[in-house]
């Protein structure tokens, strides 16, 4: 879809939702999100989701989730319902579009940079972001998610089954037969650690499951997550590994998994068997990540590279027993 065709879809869209106005194309990645102005003046988010990724149903409860959270006083972005109350509407072509409130705030940083300020800095932003991490698995403990409900399982199988979510990213053809090996031991090990950390009772539930930098806006000190596009159910621990996953180059990474994991203890305090289960949550974000490459990156793309060395070396190291970091 040209960004031409995008802006077209977003005009269609925009006439669900009485008052709003002047959709502007500012992301172009998994769906097309366009700023735009709700009645009163206020800003929002318009979305024209992808084709084929999630259906009418999971956007439906991915949406109530986040009008439920939003209900119960959390700060993430609000569903704004159409003019007949829906959740979202379907265009002409078929497309599912939704819009939702913004939200105010800068981004904790961005994939592949360096993290910006100093190791305290660091430390305190993700004590922050571990606590809004804590109270959103909070306040999702406490709803009763209706019987329509769906959304996909980032558990055991959808991370390691044959088939997973985001890809069998073992097979991905960029990876040299030695990677490939290793991939696969990767899977085996982590297939095993998990299943014995669901049999003492793992903390497992709704998640939001890509909670990396640029889905962690700060305004001040206070951490607000957006970008619930992927959110499903999964061990709650996958949530803490995603926010790691971008900083294991990280000079400060020990702080930044203290105050992570500090900041989530504050709410939900983890036990020394969670921790130690961290670094195989890191690795397997690495490994998902490859999978995600596969049908989103042409061939020769750098970036695939990027991800296949980063899950190579976080697998090497979990498989060899290296410490990723220390939690102080």
């Amino acid at each position: 879809m040209t960004e031409e065709e995008a802006l077209e879809l977003a005009q269609e869209a925009v006439t669900h939702w009485a008052g709003c106005e002047g959709p502007r194309l500012i992301s172009h990645r998994e769906n097309a999100v366009f700023a735009m102005v709700l009645p009163r003046a206020e800003r929002g988010v318009l979305r024209l989701h992808r084709r084929g990724y999630q259906s009418e149903e999971a956007i439906r409860s991915e949406l109530w989730w986040m009008e439920a959270l939003a209900a119960a006083g959390l700060s993430v972005p609000r569903p704004q319902r159409t003019d007949d109350g829906a959740l979202l509407a379907q265009l002409a072509d078929g497309r599912i579009s939704s819009v939702l409130g913004w939200v105010a705030g800068d981004p904790l940083g961005e994939g592949g940079e360096p993290l910006a300020g100093s190791p305290d800095d660091q430390m305190r932003r993700y004590a922050s972001a571990g606590r809004a991490i804590a109270q959103l698995h909070v306040a999702t403990d406490r709803l009763h998610l209706p019987p329509s409900f769906t959304r996909p399982h980032w558990d055991i199988e959808g991370l390691l089954g044959p088939a997973p979510f985001w890809g069998r990213f073992w097979d991905h053809p960029s990876a040299s037969e030695q990677e490939a090996i290793l991939l696969q031991e990767a899977r085996r090990f982590a297939r095993e650690r998990l299943s014995d950390y669901a049999a003492q009772g793992a903390d497992q539930g709704l998640i939001h499951a890509d909670l990396l930098r640029e889905n962690i806006l700060f305004d001040g000190h206070q951490a607000h997550l957006i970008d619930f596009d992927d959110c499903g159910f999964g061990f709650r621990l996958y949530d803490l590994g995603t926010a790691l996953s971008q900083n294991l180059e990280e000079p400060a990474l020990d702080r930044i998994a203290t105050g992570l994991v500090e900041g989530y203890g504050t709410l939900r305090p983890l036990t020394d068997d969670d921790v130690a289960m961290l670094p195989v949550f890191v690795m397997l974000r690495t490994l998902a990540s490859v999978g995600w490459t596969m049908p989103r990156l042409a061939p020769g793309d750098p970036r695939i590279r990027g991800y296949l060395n980063r899950a190579v070396r976080t697998a090497h190291a979990v498989l060899e027993g290296q410490r990723l970091f220390r939690v102080h």
